[in-house]
């Protein structure tokens, strides 16, 4: 493996959304998380812990986002025949992606070292998507409003009084990769306080 240029990383790597049907190698994806792991973590703890759905896996997870979305109402719960083909796409849609990354930690009670975990695991998440790019992995950090459904998170197998979901990440070779779409000069964002 050639060695990672961490800049070109940060500047290259672009969120996925179409990838191969070819699902990602176990070893590559521990490689990538272990790089992942190298986060800043308060008191070395190490907060992140992941749900990998793959294969047949996938099956379960799916099938928990969709009821999450027909309980909080952004599903219809009928046999409409519009309903149903919207769920039939939208299963189609989930079960397409190669891998999915479901991210979470055991939550504080302590409003800042929830905050300290939880900048953690994003630490985490962002440093898993660069080392992806090196390895020609494509992700996409996705937070959505199951995530916060108390019945998803029992579905899939966690306790919503412990534990929290930060993300789930989508994951898979890239079909097509997005152009570079720039960002805000960073002077436009920096204010500099020298007295």
């Amino acid at each position: 493996m050639k060695p990672i240029d961490i800049l070109q990383a940060i500047k290259q790597r672009r969120s996925i959304h179409n990838f191969k049907e070819e699902v990602v190698e176990e070893a590559i994806l521990k490689e990538i998380f272990t790089y992942g792991s190298y986060a800043p973590t308060h008191y070395m703890k190490e907060p992140w812990n992941i749900k990998l759905f793959q294969k047949e896996g996938k099956q379960a997870l799916v099938d928990a986002i969709i009821a999450s979305y027909q309980r909080i109402g952004m599903l219809k719960a009928d046999d409409d025949p519009k309903t149903q083909k919207m769920i039939a796409s939208m299963r189609e849609f989930l079960l397409r992606i190669p891998q999915h990354a479901l991210i979470y930690f055991e939550k504080e009670e302590d409003p800042v070292r929830y905050e300290e975990e939880y900048a953690a695991v994003c630490a985490f998440i962002q440093n898993a998507q660069l080392a992806a790019w090196e390895y020609g992995v494509g992700m996409l950090w996705t937070i959505t409003p199951y995530m916060h459904d108390e019945g998803f998170v029992k579905d899939i197998g966690l306790d919503s009084k412990r534990m929290k979901v930060a993300a789930v990440m989508q994951i898979g070779y890239p079909k097509r990769v997005p152009m570079d779409r720039g960002r805000t000069r960073i002077e436009e964002k920096m204010e500099i306080i020298s007295e």
